[in-house]
């Protein structure tokens, strides 16, 4: 992944970016994203970083990994 993804979920659109060995984790509203978190890649699924290597931005298990970082983000109170 070299560049911002953008990966619709439910009714929310998200965006991913990588930094480093980490992946930014934003979401969109309107034009203006705010970024929600940042994971170390190694934390996921290897699927999901393969899915995130190639960009398919379908892939369910990259889905469910980010349902997981949005979930944490609720329960911290974001």
């Amino acid at each position: 992944m070299s560049d911002e993804m953008t990966i619709r979920l439910d009714s929310e659109e998200y965006v991913l970016r990588p930094d480093g060995a980490a992946l930014q984790v934003g979401r969109r509203v309107g034009g203006d994203v705010t970024w929600l978190d940042t994971v170390d890649t190694g934390l996921l699924p290897e699927r999901a970083r393969g899915a995130l290597e190639r960009g398919d931005t379908g892939d369910a298990e990259l889905l469910t990994a980010l349902r997981g970082v949005v979930q944490a983000e609720v329960q911290r109170g974001g």
